[in-house]
Parts: C-alpha cells; structure tokens; sequence
C-alpha cells in the first residue's frame, strides 16, 4: 500500500507488497464506487423508515395510529436485527474469498429485496400475507446491510495511505448519510409531480422500484473494481484465515477487541446518528405536528449540509488520532443532546409549547396502565391515555381511586366522553384541548424557526460526525487483516442492529409510555454514556496506527 514498505509476512496490519500499490487514480476509483454502492444501498435500506407513515396504513393497519407506528419501527427493527446475522455470513466470505465479490452480493441482495417491497399488495389486499412479505424482505435487506458496510469500509482502507486512511475512508461514513439524503430527494421528488390521492395509492411505491436502477448503477461501477490489495498479499502468501468466524473469538486478545468495538463504538455512534435523523424526522412530523413535506426538506438539508462534518472529522483524525474526537462527541452528546430537542421543538411549534406549559394535562385515576400495542384498550383510564398519546400531547398520570382529568386545572366532562366509539372519542377530545388552546392543525414554521431547527439539526449532526467520521479507519486498524472483515463487522452490526435499530421502536414506546415526547431521547443518553465509559477505558489514544499484536 502507498507510504508502506514492502511487505508483511504476518498479515496482521495493513502492509502489502509494494507492487500492487494502488495508484492515485485507482484510490479515486475506490471512493468514488464504494461510496456510491453504500449510498444506493443504503437508500434502500432508509427508504422504509422515510415513509413509515404510509407503510403503516398499506401494511400493519389497526385502527390505532400509536400502534401502527410501533409495528413499523418493530419492521424496521427486524431489518437490524438481521444483521448480525448478515455480518457472520458475509464476513466469512470476505475473509475467504475476497472483498470485492462479497459485496457485489450484498448490493444484488439489497436491491432486490427493496424493490419488492414496492410491489407487494396492501394488507385490505392479501391479509396478513402483506406484513409477513414486508418482514421477510426487510430480514434479506438486513443481512445484506450485515455484509455491505465492513465490505466497502474495508475495501477504501486497505486502499488507503496510513496517513490520509481517516479522510478516505470517512466517504463511506458520510455515504451512509448520503443514502438517507438520496432517499427524502427521491421521496420528495415523487410527490412533488404526482397529486396527493395518487402518491397515496401506489405513487410511494415507486421510490422502492427505483432500487432497481441504482441497482445496476452499483453493479456496473463495482465490477470495474479489482481486489484488495492485502486480500491478495495474504492470498498469495497462504494467510487467509482458516473459519474466520472462529478465529474473530480465538486471536488473541480479539475478545476484549471486540466487546470495545460493540459497547464503546458501534452502540454510541449509532444511537447518536438514527436520533438526530429518524428522531428527529418522527418529531417533527408527529409531535411537533410540521407539515411532512417540510420537515423532510429540513432534515435532508441538514442530512446534506450535515456530511461536511464526516469528512473534517475522518481528516482530523489522521492528526490527532481517533480516540479523541469519539469521547469529545460523546460527552458533547450528553451534555446537549435533551437542550438541543428542547430548542428545536419550542421552535418548530411555539404556540405548542406554549399551551403544554400553560394548560398541563393531568389524568388521575385506578388502572391507567395501558398496552402499546392492543387495538383497543380494558378500562377507561387506560383508553383515555391511548387518545392522549395518539395527540403527541405531553400529559402526567397519577393514582387515585376514581377517574379525573384536567387541563390546565380544568376538569374534563368525562361522564360525557364517547367511551365505545374509538373515532369519536378522538375527536371529542381534541375539541377539548383545542377550547384550552391546543391546536391540532400541522404548521409551518417561520423562516426564523426554521434556521433554529436546521441549526440543532446541524449541531447534531456534528455529534454524529465526531463520532462516526472516523470509525471505519479506526475499526480497520483494530483488527488483523486475516480477520478484519468478520471481527468488524460483527461488533459493528451487533451495536448498530440492535442499540441502533431498535431505538425507533424502543425510544417511541418510551415517549408514549411516558405521555412526553422528549423521553424517548433517555434511552440514547444512556446508551451513549455507557459508550463513553467503554471508549474512555479501551481506546487506545495518541496517532493512528496499523493492527500490531502488542497493541492487543
């Protein structure tokens, strides 16, 4: 590799012979394919989350809105949940037969699957047939995610020059957020040349086809490709790994590698990076009750503007080492991360905030626990908490022996609510909160709110880019090459499939157990400060330097 020597018998950094040192414009080549792959393939992946609303009403319908949310983002976790699965799979074939063909699969797979779940028919349809399709395909999209992200990370690095690995590899990073960004264009795009009643029909399937024609864009551009170079030192030298899989547990001192990787890497970042876009997406539309539309717009540009802040961390890091700029986002995280959504919610409906601290909603009474995800509730407390939480108003539950609620300290006439008639009660209660000066009505923020939002949206992002810039140069020079492929992406897909994939479904039903909208942002504060305590105590700091067995 350039700027390395002439070769490493033991395979265990990043050393290959000098002769198959990449030129400059192969490195070009590199970036420019692997992070368009990971770009396209990761629209397909974020392009479920972008039009949750609709899958929810085509696919998981129930007559309750709170739980059609929670059966999409439990969809959505699925995916995630897969990819661990997808990392062991696909890494072992990466370590074995090679970087290159390993994720052409994983992008064929992706493709495929996501497409499909544009041509499923709606559960009124085919039953219960559609949401089972819709979980079988995001199961083959996680597993392809499970090989994707190691496979293009490590290609770019093994590519790289020790000197600039950071920068480099820190366009796969920022290609991740540019598949979100690709996957709003799209969205927004569709909608803007198609009326309203047609996007509903079937107009929001056309962003899934679409995968198709990315899907040949990836290919043609991967297969210009040629292998890693290491993959071929350690080919020609007979130092492919035996079951890398086995040895990702067996090389010494991987174990402790790898638990760092998990807990003090992947978990962090990834709970960082899904709530300032998936959050804060769900919060604008939903509690904050913006127009959808605009809150899209608002969060790609802060998604777009947002991927500056990737590459001048991965590049930094090649200064000062990776270490640091991790914990410093971490700790920032906990210290701004509730100011930041309190700023962005008094901004993005004032008048909201304004009645939630003038006319507070207070329910008291036996009974009020309710389930999230029961179509219709047991008792009447637990009924009138659903209805509440379905409004995204904050509101307080204490005990007491009979049923009460106030608004503002205004008792509600609830002998008259409409018990049994699950629309009507909504109604009724929200021209309750509306004569105590909630308003129901989506908003459009000022030019004003709106630079206050894009700036919180932007701070979060630095978060993000602090701690995810420079991961894939550091989680490269962690492991030995003869592994690299499984031992990363394991603790990789294991953090961000389960810390990260399940935070819409977990921090969502947080919120609605708690009747308030910012406490779901609890369940990314600890998850974050676990991380910083992990990275504080097994990252090594000081310069970056290649896989040595001493530095174990």
């Amino acid at each position: 590799m350039p700027g390395e020597g002439s070769s490493d018998s033991t395979a265990a950094g990043l050393a290959v012979p000098s002769h198959v040192e990449p030129s400059a414009s192969d490195v070009r080549l590199v970036i420019a394919a692997s992070s368009a792959g990971t770009i396209f393939e990761w629209y397909d992946f974020f392009i479920y989350g972008t039009l949750a609303g609709i899958i929810g009403k085509t696919f998981f319908p129930s007559g309750n809105a709170t739980l059609e949310t929670l059966l999409v983002w439990a969809g959505f976790a699925v995916g995630f949940g897969f990819r661990p699965l997808g990392a062991v799979l696909f890494g072992y074939l990466g370590d074995k037969l090679g970087r290159k063909y390993t994720f052409l699969v994983t992008v064929t797979l992706m493709g495929i699957a996501t497409a499909g779940v544009g041509l499923i028919p709606s559960a009124t349809s085919i039953g219960l047939a559609a949401p089972i399709i819709v979980i079988l395909l995001r199961v083959l999209q996680g597993l392809a995610l499970g090989g994707e992200y190691g496979g293009a990370a490590i290609y770019v690095a093994e590519h790289s020059p020790p000197e600039r690995r950071g920068y480099f590899t820190s366009f796969i990073q920022a290609s991740v957020v540019g598949g979100f960004v690709l996957s709003l264009i799209v969205v927004l795009t569709c909608k803007a040349l198609m009326s309203e009643t047609l996007w509903n029909e079937w107009g929001w399937r056309v962003p899934f086809i679409l995968s198709i024609a990315l899907l040949g864009i990836s290919l043609w551009m991967r297969l210009k490709l040629s292998e890693s170079p290491v993959f071929k030192a350690m080919q020609e030298q007979g130092e492919l790994a035996g079951n890398p899989f086995v040895e990702s547990f067996t090389y010494p001192g991987n174990k402790k590698r790898i638990f760092i990787a998990l807990f003090g890497i992947a978990a962090g970042l990834t709970v960082i990076w899904y709530t300032a876009m998936f959050s804060a997406l769900s919060f604008l539309k939903g509690a904050m009750r913006v127009e959808d539309t605009l809150a899209e717009v608002i969060i790609g540009t802060g998604a777009f503007v947002g991927m500056i802040f990737f590459l001048i961390v991965g590049k930094l890091s090649d200064r000062i080492g990776r270490k640091r700029p991790i914990v410093v986002g971490y700790l920032l995280t906990l210290v701004l991360l509730f100011p930041l959504y309190w700023v962005m919610g008094n901004a993005a409906n004032p008048a909201l905030a304004a009645a939630a601290e003038r006319a507070p909603v207070v329910v008291s009474g036996p009974d009020c626990s309710y389930s999230l995800f029961a179509a219709e509730q047991k008792t009447p407390c637990a009924k009138l908490l659903a209805d509440l939480t379905a409004t995204g108003i904050s509101y307080s539950v204490k005990a007491a022996p009979e049923l009460s609620a106030t608004v503002g300290g205004q008792p509600l006439p609830l002998p008259s609510y409409a018990w049994a008639d699950k629309t009507g009660r909504a109604a009724q209660l929200q021209g309750w909160l509306a004569d105590a000066g909630y308003d129901f009505a989506k908003v459009r923020p000022s030019a004003g709110q709106i630079a206050v939002i894009l700036a919180c949206i932007l701070a979060m992002m630095a978060l993000s880019g602090m701690t995810y810039g420079p991961v894939a140069a550091l989680l490269t020079e962690m492991f030995p090459a003869r592994i690299r492929y499984s031992s990363m992406s394991i603790p990789y897909h294991l953090g961000t499939g389960y810390f990260g994939g399940f935070l819409p479904l977990i921090a969502t039903s947080i919120a609605a157990l708690a009747g308030n909208p910012y406490a779901g942002l609890w369940y990314t504060w600890i998850v974050v400060a676990v991380a910083f305590v992990v990275a504080m105590w097994g990252l090594k700091g000081g310069a970056p330097r290649d896989f040595a067995d001493d530095a174990a």
